[in-house]
């Protein structure tokens, strides 16, 4: 009984239970995040040496990086932005076949320019993160399809799929790549077999993406109602009960409009994760993996074996990270896990030796996806439904657009024979943007509790508290500003 207890109580701590109970369209979403990030993982160890392979220049590789992340904010932001409007099955399936497209490319030719513009308009990640519509979209269907109580849970192993698929690719391609080149084929030959599965991979993606359910898409807007429960978010005050009902139906066709509380906010989380995105556009997986290779020059699947055991220790931290928000917060499990992170980021490139370069690396890993789950779960939370996929695909599209001018920098100082200036710059960065978010939002209790949560959403859609009086609306304020509306 006493073991059967415990066992009870771990599958309820790491979210275990929640995921088992989820209902089958997540379960699909889950099954193609996987697939997506084995292959991102897969591409991303060799795309770097891909490009070197056919002969092309650090400042190059570079260039082509940041060219193919703006791409990708053209292409997203106009894709999540009509997403509910035009159906997130639809999206989901077109960035599937821009997948098979890309890697098809990829796998038949060299020259630089067709491959930029297969980069550009399809989907190739550059730094082994989420790139294209995807995340955006998947986010804001898990959120509509899970209950408040679980949607953290689910989060989390969202980003665990994602990091343990990422792991299995790093390994898989190391290990593949070597073997055909110690077969006799060259360098060339083998990536381009690595492409090939990438392709394929997207049309399997797109199968399953077939078989969601029309549950997914996004709720038709409803008629105007007094009932504010209804008609109101989480922390800001919706506008629906005031919408004529002509406007309402227009705004089903229409890109999707944020309201002004949810602006506020987002534009405060924008300006943060722009510092954080371009600090990690200056050290992505595909440049982490060439600068190893090139400083200590280890074999293919050496490097596959040690990117895949930093993105498995990854998964391994990311289990926790809905138990640890549940008992500090969104905010804070975000700041204490990815600030250490940073600090092992900036001292990568010092030692000398492979073995402490492994050390930091697994560190920096385990650590630095950790507040990816409180993120996307804070997100959902601070925004009406209806706008979820929208601020989703807009803090998405802010943080490629900051990432996608890291590779240039880190191009340009590589050529210049500093590479290591790289980590240094890139690990301040996001020391700085984990203090900004202590200190913007550290009075932000969203996700601490579920009785924090109950009140805040009574004072979200105007509830009168036991004076009778209306409470006003809760947003997200410093500290000053959040104690004055508590004494109201």
């Amino acid at each position: 009984m006493a073991g059967r207890g415990f066992l009870s109580k771990a599958k309820d701590e790491l979210g275990i239970t929640s995921l088992l109970s989820a209902p089958r369209d997540v379960w699909l979403l889950l099954t193609t995040r996987i697939l997506r990030m084995f292959a991102y993982g897969s591409s991303t160890l060799i795309l770097a040496l891909y490009f070197a392979a056919l002969g092309h220049s650090d400042s190059q590789i570079g260039l082509f990086m940041t060219l193919t992340l703006v791409g990708d904010v053209l292409i997203s932001l106009a894709l999540t932005l009509v997403a509910d409007s035009l159906g997130r099955r639809r999206i989901l399936l077109l960035g599937s076949l821009l997948m098979t497209a890309s890697g098809t490319i990829f796998a038949i030719t060299s020259n630089y320019w067709i491959l930029l513009f297969a980069a550009v308009v399809g989907v190739i990640s550059p730094s082994g993160n989420e790139i294209g519509p995807f995340r955006a979209v998947e986010e804001s269907t898990i959120a509509h399809l899970s209950a408040d109580t679980v949607r953290s849970d689910i989060f989390a192993w969202y980003v665990v799929f994602g990091t343990l698929g990422t792991s299995l690719g790093a390994l898989g391609c190391g290990w593949v790549t070597n073997a055909i080149i110690t077969g006799g084929r060259t360098d060339v030959e083998a990536y381009r077999f690595v492409f090939l599965i990438y392709a394929v991979i997207g049309l399997v993606k797109a199968m399953i993406t077939l078989m969601l359910s029309p549950s997914c898409e996004a709720e038709p807007p409803k008629p105007p109602s007094t009932n504010a429960e209804e008609s109101r978010g989480f922390l800001a005050q919706g506008q629906a009960s005031n919408t004529p009902p002509s406007t309402q139906q227009k705004s089903k066709w229409a890109v999707a409009q944020l309201s002004p509380a949810s602006r506020r906010t987002l534009l405060k989380l924008c300006a943060l994760f722009s510092v954080d995105s371009l600090a990690s556009g200056m050290v992505p997986t595909s440049l982490v993996s060439y600068y190893i290779s090139r400083k200590f020059s280890i074999s293919q699947a050496t490097l596959g074996t040690i990117v895949a055991a930093a993105s498995f220790m990854s998964s391994i931290g990311n289990i926790f990270a809905s138990s640890l928000s549940k008992r500090i917060g969104f905010i804070h499990t975000m700041v204490f896990t990815h600030l250490p992170s940073a600090a092992f980021l900036m001292l990568l490139p010092a030692p000398h030796g492979l073995f402490l370069t492994i050390v930091f690396l697994v560190l920096r890993a385990t650590l630095a996806s950790m507040d990816q789950a409180p993120r996307s779960a804070f997100l959902s939370a601070v925004v009406l439904p209806n706008e979820r996929t929208a601020t989703m695909g807009v803090v998405n599209t802010v943080k490629t657009t900051s990432q996608s001018a890291g590779p240039l920098i880190t191009g340009l100082v590589a050529g210049a024979g500093h590479f290591w200036i790289a980590f240094v710059v890139a690990g301040a960065l996001k020391a700085s943007y984990d203090l900004g978010m202590l200190a913007i939002f550290s009075s932000t209790k969203v996700g601490a509790n579920a009785d924090q949560q109950k009140d805040r959403a009574r004072y979200a859609v105007g509830e009168p508290d036991d004076g009778g009086d209306e409470a006003e609306a809760f947003e997200l304020e410093s500290d000053d500003e959040g104690s004055a509306r508590s004494a109201k």
